[in-house]
């Protein structure tokens, strides 16, 4: 991949991360907050600002490293990363275990609507003339799909503390809840072990390939 190449991969892929990543924890923040915590208002994170979320190792240097490796590689890696994490007090809700399902739910959620938008983006650029902005506007479109998808499922494992997690614990019985909080402190390293043997990606692309031509079907793309 020479210069060029790797400076148009990162044009086309640095929005749909920026927002995919930042957007996603925002929507935790608003549905905690409509469920009574105010913990993520009063520090600003309730925002379309990806200023506010943006953590410089997450949010920037490991897709980075994931998307230079994977181009430079030849091969089609899952991109994905974090923002800095929505503060959101537990007890602070009004019926705590209830709304948790729904504060967590919400970032997939937004996931999941930010791919629906970029489908349309490729939609409408579909119809505009083959120019110098219609391209780069489809490629957009298809790496918003990618990184939105990739975010939501990966979010949806029932690992803690993924969302998928939070949501397992907040519909188990709570003994059962508060057994499986115990392996919480395992959560991240299990990640790692599915990423790093290859398992994650026998798990996520068979979701991944049905969502995609769901969507295009339903888009018609």
């Amino acid at each position: 991949m020479d210069f060029s190449q790797l400076a148009q991969t990162l044009a086309i892929y640095s929005l749909p991360v920026l927002f995919a990543i930042t957007l996603h924890e925002a929507a935790h923040g608003y549905v905690a907050r409509h469920f009574g915590d105010l913990t993520a208002h009063a520090q600003g994170r309730i925002s379309l600002n990806p200023a506010r979320h943006i953590d410089p190792v997450g949010t920037i240097i490991v897709p980075l490293v994931i998307l230079l490796a994977s181009k430079l590689a030849g091969s089609g890696g899952y991109l994905f990363g974090w923002a800095k994490p929505v503060p959101v007090n537990y007890s602070a809700l009004r019926r705590p275990k209830q709304n948790m399902m729904w504060v967590a739910a919400a970032g997939p959620a937004a996931n999941l609507a930010m791919a629906l938008g970029w489908a349309a983006i490729i939609k409408a650029a579909g119809v505009l003339p083959l120019d110098f902005f219609a391209v780069p506007m489809r490629q957009m479109g298809i790496a918003g799909i990618e990184v939105n998808m990739v975010l939501m499922l990966l979010n949806l494992l029932p690992i803690l503390p993924l969302d998928g997690g939070r949501i397992l614990a907040s519909v188990l019985p709570h003994r059962m809840a508060w057994q499986y909080a115990k392996l919480e402190p395992w959560g991240f390293p299990i990640l790692l072990l599915l990423l790093f043997t290859g398992y994650l990606g026998v798990i996520l692309g068979p979701m991944l390939n049905a969502s995609f031509a769901l969507i295009g079907t339903v888009f018609q793309l």
